[in-house]
């Protein structure tokens, strides 16, 4: 990416700025690296502060609608209080950890529809500007693709993934909002089933997921969210076979009776269990059918990732959607 000029606070000829993150995607919980880039301008300026910030473009339900916006979920402070002179070029590492519960926005390199970005804050002698946006790669931990794959193999179709305002009651959750990843069942449920949602929100002992389905209504009811919880660590993953774990973890989601969820004031309301508690191993053990990362494959070429509106909530800035196809039309010209 070429160097993005200061035009707005700081004023014309003043510092540019280039961030340049690792290759490949990082890991929730894990390490993003990179070097922040500046090159002097027409003249000497004081560079107190530059800070990366986390971002993400975040659905919103209101009484007037779905609207969509972005939403600063962390932000570190890199470097700054030196003097960069006219034309001078110098190059800060940096190093920080993302949040646990960071979206994946891919699977197999295939990406979900997810839109994350690390924005880059320049303040210079008072004034600060908003110079680099790149986007943001991440991949699941292990426990979230063995879930995924386990999933694809069960026979639940990628239909699509997106970020939401609120909160899951009754977990640990931390950021401002949680990640959905929605599903098509199996085709022997998709009588009962609209589709299935999974959460998975990451910590340093775990990772819970959530699984909510969409059940449809009969002669005499209404369509109802049934809802179950289950936390796993990575110690499960060379020990379990998750095809049957998962399977255990999705019939009772597809079956007429179970506790119903519901949402209130943009939040989750969540009843469930922990991992192993009231779900018995199944004995299935293999499936012919292909994974979630080839579901993805065919799912996500139909994504569709613009931009609806804004909303006022947590830090709001501007839309993420649109700086990105900004600086992919300024790198097509240049």
């Amino acid at each position: 990416m070429v160097f993005k000029k200061l035009l707005g606070a700081i004023g014309v000829g003043g510092p540019a700025v280039d961030t340049v993150l690792s290759d490949g995607p990082a890991l929730p919980g894990g390490a993003l690296t990179g070097q922040v880039h500046l090159e002097g301008g027409s003249s000497k300026a004081d560079i107190e502060q530059i800070a990366l910030e986390l971002v993400a473009r975040v659905e919103a339900e209101s009484q007037d609608g779905e609207h969509e916006g972005t939403v600063v979920f962390e932000r570190v402070t890199v470097g700054g209080g030196f003097r960069l002179a006219e034309g001078e070029r110098q190059s800060i590492p940096f190093s920080l950890t993302l949040p646990w519960e960071t979206p994946i926005t891919e699977l197999h390199g295939q990406p979900l529809g997810v839109v994350l970005g690390v924005r880059t804050e320049l303040q210079v002698a008072g004034a600060r500007d908003k110079g680099d946006l790149d986007p943001l790669r991440v991949r699941p931990l292990p426990v979230q693709e063995a879930v995924l794959e386990a999933l694809g193999q069960l026979g639940y179709d990628f239909r699509s993934a997106d970020l939401e305002l609120g909160h899951i009651h009754g977990t640990g959750q931390q950021l401002p909002f949680y990640q959905e990843i929605e599903l098509t069942p199996p085709s022997e449920y998709t009588y009962a089933v609209n589709e299935v949602e999974v959460t998975f929100l990451a910590s340093p002992s775990g990772v819970e997921v959530v699984l909510e389905a969409d059940k449809r209504g009969g002669p005499f009811s209404g369509g109802h969210d049934v809802v179950n919880r289950h936390h796993v660590s990575e110690a499960h993953i060379a020990a379990d076979d998750w095809i049957s774990v998962v399977e255990g973890w999705g019939r009772p989601l597809m079956e007429h009776h179970g506790a119903h969820g519901s949402y209130a004031h943009g939040s989750r309301h969540h009843g469930g269990s922990h991992y192993g508690d009231g779900h018995g191993h199944s004995g299935h053990h293999g499936s012919s059918g292909p994974g979630m990362g080839t579901a993805i494959a065919a799912g996500a070429a139909g994504l569709a990732v613009g931009v609806a509106g804004g909303f006022v909530a947590a830090e709001v800035v501007d839309e993420i959607g649109d700086a990105f196809e900004e600086e992919d039309e300024e790198d097509a010209e240049d």
